[in-house]
């Protein structure tokens, strides 16, 4: 009797600091499945933190590196993947995964999104000017209309972190099941 299907991938998009990798790593853990998180896997095959590789050798460079690896995933199922804020506005990207994988937009105000990147010690390259919430806004206003096109937008304002992973769980399990 041949195994079951895997699972569609579960991609979690949204701006940086939504909590792509915070949520998409506890939801991998409940679920689990394999989670990948492209910022960290890109800068671990180039030998290089994010903000080097954006400094060094440009946005271009690293969003070709993000569609090599989406190109990668898409021979392979099951996983939670946490890509770049940019990722879904890159022609093409959403395309190589879905269907069947599945996206849920997570959705949080720039405000919201800056409190919470001054809390961590990640390095953001597009934050790194003198602006870096006009830089969130810029960013929600290119971005909005990709992030819209997922399967579901679950809104981070109005969950804790808690609550948040329980509400993208279910939506995996929903997911399965159709």
């Amino acid at each position: 009797m041949p195994a079951p299907p895997s699972p569609p991938h579960l991609i979690l998009v949204g701006l940086p600091g939504a909590g792509k990798t915070t949520v998409g790593r506890r939801v991998a853990e409940r679920l689990e499945r394999p989670f990948l998180d492209f910022d960290r896997e890109i800068a671990r095959r180039e030998g290089a933190s994010v903000a080097r590789i954006f400094a060094e050798r440009g946005e271009g460079y690293f969003r070709a590196a993000e569609r090599r690896l989406t190109e990668e995933l898409r021979g392979s199922a099951g996983m939670v993947l946490a890509p770049g804020g940019g990722w879904a506005a890159i022609p093409g990207n959403v395309a190589l995964l879905r269907p069947p994988g599945r996206i849920i937009y997570l959705r949080a105000d720039p405000e919201t999104v800056l409190r919470r990147l001054r809390r961590s010690r990640n390095q953001r390259p597009l934050l790194a000017g003198p602006d870096p919430l006009g830089t969130l806004h810029r960013l929600l206003a290119d971005r909005e209309e990709f992030y819209r096109q997922a399967d579901c937008v679950v809104d981070t304002e109005v969950m804790d972190l808690q609550r948040l992973i329980d509400a993208v769980a279910e939506l995996a399990w929903t997911f399965r099941g159709e």
